[in-house]
């Protein structure tokens, strides 16, 4: 299995950046690897259980997993999604800081069958997208909710 982290800083608040995270389709915005990202039930209400069929690009070959939201609170999200040859794993935790939002985000991955054997060659190629995560994230957030309002002026 292959595990990265990484934690990023925002200006919003935590209430707005898990409201704007549960929509997996938003990972276009934010995961350098997906092309597309669609609800599968796009008029159901987003809640434990809403799926989502995400194609990603992964070292020049498409791919597709059907994503599941299987938890859902004011400072945890966790997306499972799945293919006969993996099950990835994306778990976000967010918590309140004085001036704004830490996101912790979990990515793991877990290949099936002989696919496994690529694990050891892999995980360099999943740091590297881990890192574009934490650049390209904070960036999606700032454009799509807009700049923080600034807060009291000081005398």
């Amino acid at each position: 299995m292959i595990k990265v982290e990484r934690v990023m800083y925002s200006s919003r608040t935590r209430d707005e950046i898990v409201a704007y995270m549960a929509d997996f389709s938003r990972a276009e915005q934010w995961d350098p690897g997906t092309i597309t990202c669609r609800r599968v039930n796009a008029n159901d209400p987003v809640e434990v259980g809403t799926e989502w069929l995400n194609v990603s690009s992964f070292r020049g070959r498409r791919t597709e997993l059907l994503y599941e939201l299987t938890r859902m609170s004011n400072d945890r999200l966790t997306f499972v999604g799945r293919n006969k040859t993996a099950t990835s794993t994306d778990d976000l935790h967010f918590e309140t800081l004085s001036d704004g939002t830490r996101i912790t985000y979990d990515a793991q991955v877990g290949f099936h069958g002989i696919a496994r054997l690529a694990t050891p060659l892999l995980k360099r190629e999943f740091e590297r997208l881990g890192d574009e995560v934490s650049r390209q994230l904070p960036a999606a957030l700032e454009q799509a909710l807009g700049p923080c309002a600034p807060g009291p002026q000081q005398p």
